[in-house]
């Protein structure tokens, strides 16, 4: 269910949006007189329907300087983070998000309503955890032409790549990877491609300035990759990798997200575990990579931290 809270911090009132299990696995809401009068006693809530006026009435109540927006990604259409960053930004708060949904479905909206609210609406930890690639464009690096990307940015297939390689079978490397916490308990988003296809998607709105759509984008996952061709590829220096393309044409950007046989001359074959690459290609540099390896979950929680920062200093 969604649950949000409020707090202090660095003299800012900030409010948050996140997930948490109840009871029995069901999604409950929180009504927003509950949360007015509750939520820092983190009692449970009670079942019902999520409704945006709810929304509207907790932030109304709380009036909190920023909104750190965690839900869990929806990536057919964005919800409810879409109708939390709204109400957010209609209220006069910032609005952060690890959710890659809003920036999937909502980029423009969102970000022209910040605009005209003099408030921010930052996303940084929703594409390789908190490493910097959508502030590094928009800050460091105007007027820079993107030609295309290509990496490997989904950490849970690529955990389940590298113990298929390591002598393990599909299904006892995904058990694995959910032991460990990679994996989630329904890995469908990611054996499947759709979490790699959002991160695709949102570089290419953002950085990229074309408003593809999820189905633009061709997507293969890893679940027909038998164990035996895994360690074959491997043998023959060509590890398979889920990998990531985008590439500008005249037409506008073609995109595709599928297993690929990657040569060890190519710096994407060389990330494993929970490590991530992305390898841009721009008008003024023709190859600017950028890896991470073996992330925690305090990067991911960097970046929203960095966002923060950024948000509340111009303000």
């Amino acid at each position: 269910m969604s649950t949000g809270r409020c707090c202090a911090c660095f003299g800012k009132k900030i409010a948050t949006f996140v997930n948490v299990a109840s009871p029995g696995g069901s999604r409950a809401s929180l009504r927003g007189d509950w949360l007015s009068s509750q939520a820092r006693a983190g009692a449970p809530a009670p079942h019902g329907q999520s409704a945006p006026h709810d929304v509207c009435r907790w932030l109304h109540l709380a009036k909190p300087d920023v909104l750190f927006e965690a839900t869990s990604l929806s990536p057919r259409d964005g919800q409810p983070a879409i109708d939390h960053i709204r109400a957010a930004l209609e209220a006069g708060a910032h609005a952060i998000t690890a959710n890659k949904g809003p920036v999937v479905h909502a980029f423009e909206e969102l970000s022209s309503l910040a605009a005209s609210k003099r408030r921010r609406f930052l996303f940084e930890s929703t594409v390789m955890d908190g490493v910097p690639i959508f502030a590094l464009f928009r800050d460091s690096l105007p007027a820079v032409h993107l030609h295309g990307f290509r990496g490997v940015l989904n950490s849970t297939t690529n955990v389940i790549l590298s113990g298929m390689e390591d002598g393990l079978s599909f299904a006892d490397s995904l058990a694995k990877a959910q032991q460990i916490g990679i994996a989630e308990t329904d890995p469908t988003n990611d054996i499947e491609g759709w979490d790699a296809v959002v991160k695709v998607a949102a570089l290419i709105r953002v950085l990229m300035g074309v408003p593809i759509r999820l189905e633009e984008i061709q997507r293969e996952g890893i679940g027909t990759l038998s164990g035996e061709a895994v360690r074959a590829a491997r043998a023959d220096g060509k590890p398979y990798k889920l990998v990531c393309r985008a590439r500008r044409t005249d037409q506008g950007v073609t995109a595709s997200v599928r297993p690929e046989l990657v040569p060890l001359s190519d710096p994407l074959a060389w990330v494993v575990g929970t490590s991530s690459i992305v390898y841009f290609e721009t008008d003024i540099f023709p190859g600017l990579a950028i890896t991470e390896n073996n992330p925690g979950l305090e990067a991911t929680a960097y970046g929203m931290l960095a966002d923060f920062v950024r948000a509340v200093s111009e303000t």
